[in-house]
């Protein structure tokens, strides 16, 4: 938080972004390059969120899966027995 302060403090030269069809106002290159650094954060954050519930979702069909086999397998195991016995 003080770095993210003094970084400021220390740029305060007035800049416009240009986005190629907007441009926006001039504001400090701190501003901008905060703001830039804080919207890198959350779509960091978004983009890894999508990810880890797709993976929850794959962990969950899975874990599915696995009981329904080994469920067939007890299955299995039960005939075998009684077969034989």
């Amino acid at each position: 938080m003080a770095a993210s302060v003094l970084f400021a403090l220390q740029n305060t030269a007035m800049v416009p972004l240009d986005l190629l069809v907007y441009s926006l106002a001039p504001q400090s290159v701190s501003l901008w390059v905060l703001a830039a650094f804080a919207l890198g954060g959350l779509l960091g954050m978004l983009v890894s969120g999508g990810i880890v519930l797709r993976l929850r979702a794959k962990l969950l069909a899975s874990k599915r899966q696995l009981q329904r086999l080994q469920q067939k397998l007890e299955s299995q195991r039960e005939d075998s027995t009684s077969t034989n016995d």
